[in-house]
């Protein structure tokens, strides 16, 4: 066995990349701290297709060192905007129909491996803060949370990695006739 060469992994370039059909699923960042949280999440945006990036309250945006450290180039191709709060972009999703989803510990959240996202529908996913996770208002106005059950001493995962493993379990849900593995 020996290892790909970048050269031969076919990827896409910007423009194919814009031009392609997106993953019908938005992420909305309330309140991230950590740039390179940010640049990751953006990386793994871009390793899926994400529709957009909505990065609210405190969380930066591109262009930043630190975001480009994590991104490598991710925030050129994905879709992204500001917004001053989460909350304002959650109930202008809903209104548009988009199913918006916390991905937060809540008394009634849905476990990832029970979530079937609903084929002809657009969602949104939530992702909080490194220590208050995803507001309260926002969690309200959302209505549904995600959880990603976890097994051992601590109570959350990372940001950058709990985007990673709900953006591949939505990714192979919504596009399960794509052959993932040659």
């Amino acid at each position: 066995m020996r290892k790909i060469k970048n050269e031969e992994l076919n990827r896409k370039t910007v423009a194919e990349f814009k031009a392609a059909p997106k993953t019908p699923l938005t992420l909305i960042l309330d309140n991230i701290r950590s740039l390179n949280n940010v640049g990751s999440v953006f990386r793994s945006a871009d390793a899926f297709l994400i529709e957009k990036i909505y990065l609210c309250g405190i969380t930066a945006t591109p262009p930043h060192k630190d975001i480009h450290k994590t991104a490598l180039g991710a925030t050129d191709n994905v879709a992204w905007e500001y917004s001053p709060t989460a909350l304002e972009v959650v109930l202008q999703l809903k209104k548009k129909g988009v199913s918006v989803w916390a991905i937060e510990q809540t008394e009634k959240a849905l476990p990832l491996n029970q979530f079937q996202p609903q084929k002809q529908k657009s969602h949104a996913f939530v992702l909080g803060n490194e220590v208050r996770g995803v507001s309260q208002e926002v969690v309200n106005a959302c209505g549904q949370a995600l959880e990603i059950p976890q097994f051992g001493t601590k109570h959350s995962l990372n940001i950058s990695v709990a985007t990673g493993v709900i953006l591949w379990d939505f990714f192979t849900k919504m596009k399960p006739e794509i052959q993932l593995l040659k």
